[in-house]
């Protein structure tokens, strides 16, 4: 898509947002997508014993997966006005970068030309993170992963706090048979250039709720403070950095994890400098969500953005010269639900080795700016 058809004109926006005297906009859709369980058919050095052929996990199989999310990418946050796919698409349960690779080459989405970030991590199960970007859009500068480092001896009540340790800790305490690191994903960052303005994005994948939502929870908090402090180093550096982190949490907006490591908002109008505001948080408390489990619904895929992208002032005087955030929402179309079965209601998940889509939905911001 040509650069001047993410402009908006005044129209657009007074019938939209009441926003705008005479402007126009570049539109951009940043989303975040759980792509649930993309396993290729090789056996590989992880855990990936069911998504194998001699477990019905066929060539066929994946392909119709890739094409089904290939579908989804294609049409994720398009509306009347914005036509084009995410620019920026944070996505987790990826078996490796192959699997990316295979499905940016899907007919669909080709065109968009996306490119990957991608590292291998611990995982117990053998899934990581990834970064997908149009590059006539998007420049990376620079990107890392960030190991989150939890061990065992976070679940016993007794200690009742969640603690970060390294590597060294790590073999000490196994040299003295005491608690063991639990391998989970890194956090992945990537800052660059969205059309000439920099801003950094971390992608995330939480520890579940195995074990319980309460029992395990330390583990999540533990992955908040180091989302918080990531967040933190990127506003030491620039104090108006435009920062957005997303990802499936295993955490809704109102928990722990999110609310005090993170320290998010709900409403923008709230947010401090240094803050994090967590448009999800509403959408939560009005019953929306991005999963469902035994009839309830959770909204653990969440994308939020930092204070300079909601700074009140822009609102205030209706001046985008800089990255703003516009609005969120969940990508939920028929073909994305489940029409009967037990799961009937719910995403239309992998279900006996027939692919379906996702047991998530997508989630999605768009951000705007002036032009000239």
């Amino acid at each position: 898509m040509k650069f001047k058809q993410f402009g908006l004109v005044l129209a657009v926006f007074i019938a939209i947002n009441s926003i705008a005297q005479e402007k126009k906009y570049k539109l951009h859709t940043v989303a975040f997508y759980n792509f649930e369980n993309l396993f290729d058919t090789i056996k590989g050095p992880n855990y990936d014993e069911e998504y194998l052929p001699v477990k019905g996990w066929t060539s066929k199989n994946y392909n119709k997966k890739l094409d089904n999310l290939a579908r989804v990418i294609s049409e994720l946050g398009t509306s009347d006005v914005q036509k084009s796919a995410p620019t920026i698409i944070g996505t987790c349960e990826i078996e490796n970068r192959g699997v990316l690779e295979d499905l940016v080459r899907n007919p669909k989405i080709k065109d968009l030309g996306y490119q990957i970030v991608h590292f291998d991590s611990p995982d117990k199960r053998g899934i990581d993170v990834g970064f997908l970007y149009q590059p006539k859009h998007f420049t990376p500068t620079s990107y890392t992963n960030i190991p989150l480092y939890i061990t065992s001896d976070m679940l016993d009540s007794k200690k009742g706090k969640a603690e970060e340790t390294n590597e060294a800790d790590d073999d000490h305490a196994k040299a003295e048979g005491k608690s063991k690191r639990v391998y989970t994903r890194d956090q992945l960052l990537v800052t660059g250039l969205l059309d000439g303005e920099e801003i950094s994005f971390i992608v995330n994948h939480w520890p579940s709720r195995s074990g319980g939502e309460k029992r395990s929870s330390p583990y999540r908090e533990a992955a908040g403070k180091l989302n918080r402090k990531i967040i933190d180093s990127l506003y030491a550096i620039n104090p108006n950095a435009n920062i957005i982190t997303m990802g499936d949490l295993n955490d809704d907006p109102v928990n722990k994890s999110v609310k005090k490591e993170i320290g998010t908002v709900a409403n923008k109008e709230d947010i401090k400098p240094f803050g994090m505001y967590n448009p999800m948080e509403k959408m939560y408390k009005n019953g929306e969500g991005t999963l469902g489990y035994r009839d309830a619904w959770n909204l653990f895929d969440q994308i939020m953005l930092s204070e300079p992208l909601v700074r009140k002032e822009k609102y205030e005087k209706k001046e985008f010269t800089t990255w703003t955030y516009w609005k969120a929402g969940r990508f939920i179309k028929p073909y994305l639900i489940q029409n009967e079965g037990p799961w009937k209601g719910y995403p239309k998940r992998n279900s006996n080795g027939v692919p379906g889509y996702s047991d998530h939905f997508p989630v999605y911001v768009y951000l705007i700016k002036e032009y000239k």
